[in-house]
């Protein structure tokens, strides 16, 4: 990172080994404070003031002779960047690195314990009942996919504009043993066809106040997640680390991120 010169793998792994990765942990947090204002203002050309983000989850596969440590399964190894990615800018407001073995779930109890601002919107594809409960109680709603296997019942249906790809607008509330004592409350459902990717996806939501439309901007948006980490995996070249243990790896990991 700066270098001008062509540098050996030897060099710098010997050059990254005596620092802990944390100092790169420190100073990406200290550019993603400075980076983050400056896209405050960002048009995201959806009718809403909320803060929005995207919780995805990137797994980085290993060699599993060569970095024993990354074990996720008997015969695999790799770890897992669990990201917050905050759509003003593309910035990362958090992120988690675990082994390939953690859950998608499991990494939200971290996110516990960093506050989201109120009024915030969250959308992905691993956002879990229990803790959309969670972040509701903070004044934040979700948007995410509903799965086909979902059991629910349906308490109201709202007109629809088909032409504007709206099939269904409803109100429903979830009969699975499980969801429904999880999260009793009423949730929508919205279905939306998109015409430019001849797709067509149900939406689980807890806001009742935005319109169908921007519910289905919203999670057009969070694809956008996708550009971030193929930018990350151009830069992180994870099929050629410069050091095998764990402190070269995260230390690669985080001035990616940072770069």
């Amino acid at each position: 990172m700066g270098s001008t010169s062509c540098l050996s793998r030897t060099t710098l792994s010997k050059a990254n080994e005596p620092r802990d990765w944390r100092i790169y942990v420190d100073f990406a947090q200290s550019l993603i404070r400075t980076a983050r204002p400056l896209y405050a203002n960002e048009d995201l050309e959806i009718d809403l003031v909320n803060t929005v983000y995207t919780l995805y989850a990137f797994t980085i596969d290993f060699c599993l002779s060569l970095f024993p440590w990354t074990l996720s399964r008997t015969i695999k190894s790799s770890l897992k960047l669990n990201t917050l990615l905050y759509l003003r800018g593309n910035i990362p407001a958090f992120i988690h690195i675990s082994d390939g073995r953690l859950h998608d779930v499991n990494v939200l109890d971290t996110l516990f314990y960093w506050n989201l601002e109120p009024f915030t919107s969250c959308i992905e594809a691993i956002w879990t009942l229990h803790v959309s409960l969670h972040k509701t109680q903070k004044g934040a709603f979700f948007v995410k996919r509903l799965k086909s296997n979902k059991k629910y019942l349906r308490r109201y249906s709202h007109p629809t504009d088909m032409s504007k790809g709206i099939q269904c607008d409803q109100t429903f509330t979830l009969t699975g043993v499980h969801s429904a004592s999880c999260y009793p409350n009423l949730l929508r459902r919205v279905k939306f066809h998109y015409v430019q990717f001849g797709k067509t996806i149900n939406f689980l939501i807890n806001n009742f106040s935005i319109s169908a439309p921007t519910v289905a901007d919203l999670y057009r948006y969070c694809w956008q997640v996708e550009l971030f980490f193929k930018w990350i995996k151009e830069h992180l070249r994870r099929k050629s680390c410069y050091g095998t243990l764990e402190n070269a790896v995260q230390s690669q990991i985080w001035i990616a991120v940072s770069v």
